[in-house]
Order: C-alpha cells, then sequence, then structure tokens
C-alpha cells in the first residue's frame, strides 16, 4: 500500500492504517527503537506508542510524502525519551559511544541560547551534509540519525568497515571546522 492511502486511512480513522502501518514500516521502526535501546522489549513498546502517537497526529498532520520520516521521529523521539528514563535506572545501551563520537564537533547544549539558533545550526549542519555526495551523507545519517552500527552500514554499501570509520571520522572533523568557521564552537 502507498504512503498516500495510509494516510488517508488515518484521516479516515480508519484502524486499517495501523496494521498498513505495522506491514509496512513495522520492522524499519522497530530496529530504529532497538538501535537506541538495546533492548527488544522496550523496542516494541516503543513502535506501538509510535503507532498511537500517529493515530493522534494524523489529522491534523498530513504527511502523505514523507510517512515513514514522519514514524521515525516519532519513534526517535519516543526512544530517546524511555532512554532518558532509563538512564536514570542506570542501564546501559549504545547512544554514549555514538554521542561521544559527536561530542567534539557539535557546540555544547548550553552555548545554543534559544530555538532560533538550534534551527540556524540544524541548518548549518543540513547544508554541510548537503555539500557531500549522497553516498557519504547517506552513511554519516545512517550512523547519527538511525544510529546504525558502523557493521550495518558497511553491509548496506557494500564497503569496508575502515573505509566507514575513515569516512565518518573526515566527516566529523571537517563539519567541526565548518561550524568553528561559522562561529558554532570557540
Amino acid at each position: 500500500m502507498k504512503d498516500a492511502e495510509i494516510v488517508k486511512l488515518f484521516l479516515n480513522r480508519n484502524e486499517d492504517a495501523l496494521s498498513a502501518v505495522e506491514e509496512k514500516y513495522g520492522a524499519k521502526l522497530y530496529r530504529l527503537a532497538f538501535s537506541i535501546l538495546d533492548n527488544a522489549e522496550d523496542a516494541k513498546e516503543c513502535v506501538n506508542d509510535t503507532y498511537f502517537q500517529a493515530w493522534n497526529l494524523i489529522p491534523p498532520n498530513e504527511p502523505y510524502d514523507i510517512l515513514e520520516a514522519f514514524l521515525s521521529k516519532i519513534t526517535r523521539s519516543v526512544a530517546f525519551d524511555r532512554y532518558r528514563a532509563g538512564k536514570a535506572l542506570k542501564r546501559s545501551s549504545v547512544i554514549v559511544p555514538i554521542t561521544e563520537e559527536l561530542a567534539e564537533c557539535l557546540p555544547d547544549r548550553a552555548s545554543v541560547e534559544d530555538d532560533a539558533a538550534g534551527k540556524e545550526l540544524f541548518g548549518r549542519i543540513n547544508k554541510y551534509l548537503y555539500s557531500k555526495s549522497k553516498t557519504k551523507r547517506d552513511i554519516f545519517i545512517r550512523r547519527y540519525y538511525f544510529l546504525d552500527s558502523v557493521s550495518d552500514i558497511s553491509r548496506r554499501f557494500g564497503i569496508s568497515e575502515s573505509k566507514v570509520k575513515v569516512e565518518l571520522y573526515r566527516m566529523r572533523n571537517e563539519l567541526k571546522k565548518e561550524l568553528i568557521k561559522e562561529g558554532y564552537i570557540l
């Protein structure tokens, strides 16, 4: 079923929308939640919470052309909320090493003074990413948005793990230089 058809089901409050989303995107959403939480039960609950939130957010939203991104954003948000709650209980996760990778090339949250500055930074990072080839951009996004492992990225793109690591390292350094030049990092 096409995304537009699924969105129409949501808009008509037809519960078949949930089955269609589960069939088309359930596995992807589960992998995303699992990559954040590293816990199968929590990942399943996050996916179910995603369906519930999608039901409540469509309408008023009508993500005809961006349903997968819409659902992924909800899943990430739910999973990170659950991660933060779990972190308070001292659970372990794969998030810490990944955030440490990016820590050197992104400014402190405290230095991003308001929403406007945050949006400006987001736009600057996007500008940097779109200056790269589609493959490099996709590697970066798979690692830092979808939280894929280096080995998963390697398999997906048919390149060695060392090449993935080198590309990510170079891109982080380039991004850091750009952000220093633009005054985001001192």
